[in-house]
This record gives C-alpha cells, structure tokens and sequence, in this order.
C-alpha cells in the first residue's frame, strides 16, 4: 500500500491535465452537481481534481463551494493537498486490493479504461513505470496491473 502511495504521481499525470474543461453547458455524471457559468471543472492540485461532480462532494466535505470557486483548488496548497487525499480515500483507496489497474481505472476512468479509450496508451505506460518501479524497490507488483 505504502508503494502505491509513493507512486501517486504515476496516476494522477497528464490525463487529468488534458481532460476537456467541464463549463455550466456541460451535463453533470452524476446529475446531482450543478455547474455555474465561466468555472472550469478541469485538473487542479496533485491528483488533478476534475469535472464538477468531484468539485462540489469535494468543497461539501472540506468546507469551500467547490463549484463556485473550483480555483481555491489550485490557489491553497492545503486545500490542494486535501482535496487530494479527498479523493484518494473517496475513491482509490477501496479498490487497491484489486490491483493497480483498479486504481487507474478509479482515477482516469473511461478515458484510459474503456475498449477504445482515448488514452489506452497511457494506461500502458504507466503500468510499465509501475512495473519498473516495484522493480527498483524489489517488490512484487501483484496482478490486475491494466484495467
């Protein structure tokens, strides 16, 4: 588990950075977040919090509008970093057992895990950084890498 968290930075790169911005004429996953006009709800902080679903459970639970202002996100390194293990323990924490493919799929979702993703390719290649790494530290990386 320990592993997984040194290597956060392996599924949290430019996926996120390169999602499309989310703006109020977009309709929400969820459909219970609602948007407001001008905001971006795109990757912000170091797990790149994005699309406004996760902005507004996000500012709910730490206490800011995350759908009014998605940018305190990227402006304050504490809620930064909150928000970041926000998400980790909201969303990836409980499918580490399954392998590092669930935390992928957990984490960029639909864009690198679905049968013609747009960004298969970079599903695998962070496994192989995956892979390289638990081979650096002498650990087993364990099966379930690709989602």
């Amino acid at each position: 588990m320990n592993l997984l968290l040194i290597l956060l930075p392996i599924c949290a790169t430019s996926t996120r950075r390169t999602r499309a911005r989310t703006t109020a004429s977009r309709a929400t996953r969820s459909g219970r977040a609602k948007s407001h006009a001008g905001q971006g709800y795109f990757g912000r902080g170091p797990l790149q919090l994005s699309w406004n679903f996760n902005y507004g459970a996000a500012g709910s639970s730490l206490g800011f509008d995350g759908l009014r202002d998605p940018d305190r996100v990227a402006q304050d390194p504490v809620l930064s970093f909150k928000s970041a293990f926000w998400f980790w323990m909201t969303n990836v924490q409980r499918v580490m057992p399954q392998g590092f493919g669930a935390t992928i799929r957990a984490i960029n979702g639909g864009d690198e895990c679905q049968p013609g993703g747009k960004n298969t390719a970079e599903m695998a290649a962070r496994v192989r950084l995956y892979v390289q790494y638990c081979s650096q530290f002498g650990v087993d990386p364990g099966s379930n890498l690709t989602c």
